[in-house]
């Protein structure tokens, strides 16, 4: 990948500015508490590693020293003193270990929840979807809020470490030698600003490669789940390129990544082999003159080590560092478009009243009423060609009305059906229905999420108040009482894709249906996975209900789809072409002349 094709991930205030958002979000949220508490352990671990490493270097200068003297009885004495520092420094670094676990954990967990509750409220997936705003929104949630909460409570740690070693290590090294200080502190500025020259470019090359990545594992995901319709139709072929595809584009950017890397390891590693001898050859001359003991060779390599290691952060990690740039511009992208979705549909009942010179023409509004669908000066736009789709339909459809929306544009019809259920943003005008709880929409393609078959039947969070004397008589009058058999009871998970056929799905839902009695039932082209006489059952049932129907029928060149009974209805609002529409009344099965619709 060319320089000038990667995404734009720059190391810069923005970067900064999300990081720090995530960190105060985390700060206050309800376990804000109990991470300020971990993070305080923390610090109060590292002062005390940091402690024991400024101990350990006096020490294992003296116990040098005693060995050059010959002394064996200070050499058995700082020994002993020696392997009890490394036994407390030990104990307090497992314990840091253990806290910083916890405290990634406990911020993992609290971001993961509260990026799932914002996905899933109010279609935010359905938006981020349909607009491809953020790509593999799922690979961000599972995998990078997990690598943005480690990696930052790493790097922080790691910095304030690195401080604390400043501190704790500055005051040795220029005890032994000023020069030293010095060098230390010049030779880590000019190694940070050369390793941020040359490995900029990783930054964007990493943020690439887990797209691509979550490309790859979408379309294997892809293959696994749809392994009969695939062997059914011989779709390997045409799969088998997709996937190679995408692999050589991963290959391809990864490639890109260890180019870099190798010029960056170039320097990097010639940086590091550097450390282990400049504190010998500025302190050996100090022992040579006999100015220190030979054990100060061996502190002044300790603490030139740890001060240079704490200054040299960003020259040893900023591989990772470039990954974690990556990270925080996929986990803060992610968050903004989340935010962005966070809140309801616009609902004229939350606002006050309007002029209609005041109301605004650029969107669909939903007004909530009780018994009632309507729609009033509604029109619906394609946002791919901005083609009008249908064009300013005015008519109320009250409880009781059997409707069948028919039109060989199948675009309008489906527009239509989603606008209904909220789903659909391109147009104006205002639609009247009633709450959700009262109103069923039922698509072309059944959803079988996984789970029991009780909580395929039941609204979610009322599988306690619906009887099993009730749901087996409901699937007795779907005639579905063989799967009950089947699928091993009402409470037994399964793969509902894999055990049922789509006409048994289709029969499934209509029996979710009727189990949540609702006024309204919005029904998607019902006859693809059932036969007229199914339908017709189906359709009888809600009628025995006094469940009040709107049915969009299928179009074959034009014609209408003779699945589509018409004794099964008493109105017809065809839609046609160029977005225009008629309402016709239906009687003995036949359809009359166009009709004025009711309007409110």
């Amino acid at each position: 990948m060319k320089p000038d094709s990667l995404p734009h991930v720059p190391l810069d205030r923005l970067t900064v500015d999300r990081l720090l958002g995530g960190v105060k979000a985390f700060i206050a949220s309800p376990v804000g508490g109990k991470a300020k508490t971990l993070f305080f352990l923390l610090l109060l671990g590292m002062v005390g590693i940091n402690g024991l490493n400024v101990v350990n270097s006096y020490v294992g200068r003296d116990f040098i020293t005693s060995i050059e003297n010959r002394d064996m009885g200070g050499f058995i004495g700082w020994a002993m003193i020696y392997v009890g520092v490394f036994a407390l420094t030990t104990i307090t670094a497992v314990l840091f270990r253990f806290c910083e676990e916890r405290l990634g954990l406990l911020w993992r967990e609290w971001l993961t929840a509260r990026m799932v509750t914002l996905y899933l409220d109010h279609r935010t997936y359905y938006r981020l979807d349909s607009s491809g705003e953020i790509a593999n929104p799922d690979q961000r949630i599972a995998d990078d809020i997990k690598a943005f909460t480690v990696t930052t409570l790493s790097f922080t740690l790691m910095f304030l470490n690195g401080t604390f070693t400043v501190v704790a290590f500055s005051g040795v090294l220029w005890s032994i030698s000023p020069l030293l200080f010095m060098v230390a502190v010049l030779y880590a500025a000019g190694g940070s600003y050369l390793t941020v020259r040359l490995g900029r470019p990783l930054v964007g090359l990493n943020y690439s490669q887990l797209d691509k990545e979550a490309n790859f594992r979408a379309d294997l995901i892809h293959v696994r789940e749809n392994a009969e319709s695939v062997a059914l139709l011989h779709r390997e072929r045409r799969l088998k390129v997709r996937l190679f595809n995408h692999l050589d584009a991963l290959i391809s950017n990864f490639r890109n990544i260890i180019a870099v890397n190798r010029n960056l390891g170039f320097f990097t590693t010639g940086y590091n082999y550097l450390i282990q001898i400049i504190p010998a050859l500025i302190v050996a001359p100090l022992f040579i003159r006999g100015e220190v003991e030979f054990g100060v060779i061996t502190q002044a390599a300790m603490a030139f080590a740890q001060l240079l290691g704490a200054f040299s952060l960003i020259v040893t990690n900023f591989q990772s560092i470039s990954a974690f740039a990556a990270v925080i511009a996929r986990v803060g992208s992610l968050g903004e478009a989340l935010q962005d979705g966070d809140g309801p549909a616009p609902d004229e009942s939350a606002k006050p009243a309007q002029s209609e010179s005041a109301k605004d023409d650029s969107i669909i509004s939903v007004r909530e009423e009780e018994g009632i669908l309507a729609f009033q000066n509604l029109t619906l736009i394609s946002p791919q060609s901005g083609q009008i789709l249908l064009n300013d339909l005015c008519v109320s459809i009250p409880k009781g009305t059997r409707l069948l929306i028919l039109g060989c544009n199948d675009a309008a019809k489906v527009a239509l059906f989603r606008a209904t259920a909220g789903i659909w943003e391109h147009g104006h005008g205002r639609i009247v229905r009633p709450e959700f709880k009262q109103i069923f929409f039922l698509p072309e393609r059944p959803y079988m999420p996984p789970g029991t078959l009780r909580e395929l039947l039941v609204r979610t969070g009322t599988e306690t108040e619906v009887g099993d004397d009730r749901l087996l008589e409901i699937l007795r009058d779907m005639d579905l009482m063989p799967l009950v058999q089947r699928s091993g009871g009402l409470d037994e998970e399964q793969d509902w894709d894999e055990l049922l056929s789509l006409g048994e799905q289709q029969m499934l839902a209509f029996s979710r249906l009727l189990l949540a009695r609702p006024h309204f039932a919005f029904l998607d082209r019902i006859s693809t996975a059932l036969n007229p006489e199914d339908v017709t059952q189906m359709l009888r049932m809600l009628r025995k209900h006094d469940i009040t129907y709107l049915s969009l029928g299928r179009d074959r060149h034009g014609r209408r789809d003779t699945d589509d009974r018409l004794e099964n209805y008493e109105s017809v609002l065809e839609i046609r072409p160029d977005g225009s529409w008629s309402w016709k009344a239906v009687k003995d099965g036949e359809i009359l002349e166009e009709i004025a619709p009711a309007t409110s």
